[in-house]
């Protein structure tokens, strides 16, 4: 695993048409994405990938953002990104679990994007339960606020103010 300060200079946001659809597959499929994402349910084959990808240019499409591919050079390392609900902009952040450990760097460079997008007065993270590690997000400045249903699985909710 690369090490977090070797990592930024060579991170960049793609667009997740630039990952192959079967890596996209494996990394949705690897059983410990599922620990902390209660609303990744069934397989993941290319097709289901496929139709992940046309959904999430789909808010490109409709919102002007939404979710990058994190790549290192041509490796891909995860996605996530910021995705409209409702009024709000939520962020998102799903590494391959080889790279979990990058998470804060990512999330840095993705929030200061948000702090330059005048859209974008604050962000929201919705956590399940189960995520206990949950100081690299008070580091960043968000705030619990309480708690919602999703899906009818129940998230923590922060907020983050970026402006």
């Amino acid at each position: 695993m690369a090490r977090e300060a070797g990592i930024t200079p060579q991170l960049r946001f793609g667009r997740l048409t630039e990952v192959a659809p079967q890596e996209i597959a494996r990394h949705m499929s690897d059983p410990r994405m599922a620990e902390h994402m209660p609303l990744l349910t069934g397989a993941w084959d290319e097709a289901a990938a496929r139709d992940f990808v046309d959904a999430k240019e789909g808010c490109w499409q409709r919102d002007g953002l939404g979710h990058w591919a994190f790549l290192r050079g041509e490796d891909y390392l995860g996605w996530g990104g910021f995705q409209k609900e409702g009024a709000e902009w939520d962020f998102g952040l799903v590494l391959r679990p080889d790279c979990f450990g990058l998470g804060p760097a990512i999330a840095r460079k993705a929030l200061e994007f948000a702090r330059q997008d005048p859209r974008i007065p604050y962000v929201t993270f919705l956590l399940p339960p189960t995520r206990r590690h949950l100081r690299p997000l008070m580091r960043l400045g968000a705030v619990q606020t309480g708690e919602v249903q999703y899906e009818g699985q129940r998230f923590l909710r922060f907020r983050l103010e970026t402006g």
